[in-house]
């Protein structure tokens, strides 16, 4: 246990090493890690992370659980950040006043040398009478002693404090132990300062942002060209031929295994079959974005920089009833919305939730589809490419102000830890990248299995030839769209640059086709992105959501075809 941003998830994965598994706790959408460390006489314990949390008198969701796991620990490793004593004996003390055994991680000891820091650490075992180790989550430094440790921690008195006595108890501790050495500025301690001040902090944003976006880009891309498009292509489209020719084409079964034949050979875009597009789709054309995804995430995160970035956009998240934290969301999305999708879980209310999502799914276009986009509109002009994206801004500013006007409720105030910066642990930052990737696997590419199977079968079964029918006064009526448009906003819940791509041959005007575009980035998310939306904001929520996104649908690609 520890307060949020003190190197909790280093020290973990140092004790765990690789044997960790995410749960979430019963009831709630909060999450913690469990994993398995060797005790000194060869024994198996269980280790587990709980959420961050100041006190164990709760203030939101995460601390509430944080306390209440704390019932069913026998032992507590509390982490501290060493260079913020004060703040974070206050949590300290209320553990040793519970009366379960407690071991103290001094951790950042590193850093108190570069602050200035001088700690009596003998003293400070001596006035708090639990074992206090010195640790570096980054190097590994302490990790020994600490669990060696773990057997030898005994139970504090139980003890009942009122938080005026225990802030002066903190005061003789860190009066008696700690001193402070004048030290000069360092370039990271400039470069913080920089960072958060919004006459410079807002250039920097910018600048990591499209910085972490051609990074994103340049690695997701990569692998797509380079390694998942050629397995496919050399290795997979040929034995899904001969499975054509087994199977038969025109058959049902082939219809919704390999689906249909593009001039005789297998079209991994277009084919929609389960064991090709269903496969293609999240594997070689969504994963490697995930991948590059949570890479640059997960150095930023370490870094430190994410809670400077909330900081400086959280005057802005406001008026559209969200904190500045949901601007990660928004990032992530820009590259593959179901990473964003995933991420609303980093937010705390059930409205903050709703709204950041649909947000999201509505007006943040994925990085798959702006590409499409770009290639497809970009040969009528750049200006009509500029349109859309603009119109996309202000569905997202305008949707944002009407939400947090009619949904009940206020946008709540930022409560976030700045740490300062530190160099990322690639050790811990490979190991939240692979269990990212496995939630993805998990919940994303079963569900577009079952979309495909699903929209295969309405093919076979001539309902889209209905649809067509059922929704051309919308079409045809409202968005100027010719009918055939249909089958692009049906694929478009599979794949939305697929989707794009499928306006193509339409022969659509630019005006139709500036509509089409602003229409499919609009109406609907992907089914990846849908099937982890349902899971983060349950089955009613994520209908009303869904709700609004044609509605919103509907009417801005009515008043583009009025204005354009």
């Amino acid at each position: 246990m520890g307060n949020p941003n003190v190197g909790k998830s280093a020290i973990f994965s140092r004790l765990t090493g690789a044997r960790v598994v995410i749960s979430n706790y019963p009831g709630t959408t909060v999450e913690f890690l469990q994993g398995n460390v060797k005790l000194p006489k060869n024994e198996d314990a269980t280790l587990i992370d709980v959420p961050g949390t100041y006190t164990l008198e709760p203030t939101n969701k995460a601390e509430e659980v944080a306390v209440r796991m704390l019932k069913d620990g026998d032992v507590v490793i509390n982490i501290v950040d060493a260079t913020n004593l004060e703040r974070n004996l206050y949590l300290t003390l209320q553990l040793i006043e519970s009366g379960i055994p407690v071991v103290i991680a001094l951790n950042m000891w590193d850093d108190t040398k570069h602050c200035g820091i001088e700690i009596n650490l003998e003293k400070l075992k001596a006035m708090l009478r639990v074992p206090a180790i010195p640790t570096c989550g980054l190097s590994g430094e302490g990790i020994k002693e600490l669990v060696e440790s773990l057997s030898k921690t005994k139970p504090g008195e139980k003890n009942v404090s009122n938080a005026e006595k225990r802030w002066q108890e903190i005061g003789k501790i860190i009066g008696e132990i700690q001193k402070l050495h004048h030290r000069h500025h360092t370039f990271l301690d400039t470069l913080q300062d920089l960072s958060i001040k919004p006459s410079t902090g807002i250039p920097i944003a910018i600048a990591v942002l499209f910085l972490s976006f051609q990074i994103i880009r340049f690695i997701g891309e990569g692998l797509i060209a380079y390694v998942f498009e050629p397995l496919f292509q050399n290795f997979w489209a040929p034995l899904m031929l001969k499975l054509s020719s087994i199977l038969g084409p025109g058959t049902f079964l082939h219809q919704i295994l390999i689906g249909k034949l593009i001039e005789s050979q297998i079209d991994f875009g277009q084919s929609f079959g389960l064991l090709t597009t269903g496969l293609f789709v999240p594997l070689a054309m969504v994963l490697p974005y995930i991948f590059s995804f949570y890479i640059v995430l997960g150095l930023l995160e370490d870094a430190g920089y994410l809670p400077r970035l909330a900081v400086l956009v959280d005057n802005i998240m406001h008026h559209l009833g969200l904190h500045g934290y949901a601007i990660i969301p928004m990032m992530l999305g820009l590259g593959c919305n179901v990473p964003g999708a995933l991420s609303i879980r980093l937010l705390e209310g059930r409205r903050e939730k709703f709204i950041a999502a649909t947000l999201m799914a509505i007006a943040v276009p994925c990085m798959a589809q702006t590409a499409m986009i770009i290639g497809l509109v970009g040969e009528r002009g750049g200006r009509y490419v500029a349109i859309i994206f603009f119109t996309l801004f202000l569905v997202l500013i305008l949707k944002g102000l009407i939400l947090n006007k009619l949904l009940k409720g206020r946008s709540p105030e930022i409560l976030v830890e700045i740490p300062p910066y530190r160099s990322p642990q690639f050790q811990a930052v490979i190991k939240k990248l692979w269990m990212r990737i496995q939630g993805f696997l998990t919940v994303a590419v079963p569900y577009v299995l079952l979309g495909i199977l699903f929209v295969n079968i309405l093919y076979a079964l001539k309902i889209i030839g209905f649809l067509a029918k059922f929704f051309s006064p919308i079409l045809t009526g409202i968005w100027g769209l010719p009918k055939e448009a249909i089958s692009a906003l049906i694929i478009g819940f599979l794949r939305k640059d697929v989707a794009v791509g499928m306006l193509g041959p339409l022969n659509l005007t630019t005006k139709q086709l500036v509509i089409g575009s602003t229409v499919l980035a609009i109406y609907f998310p992907c089914i990846a992105t849908f099937i982890v939306l349902i899971k983060e904001l349950g089955t009613k929520d994520m209908v009303k959501s869904a709700f609004l996104m044609i509605l919103t649908a509907v009417i801005v690609g009515g008043l583009m075809n009025l204005i354009l």
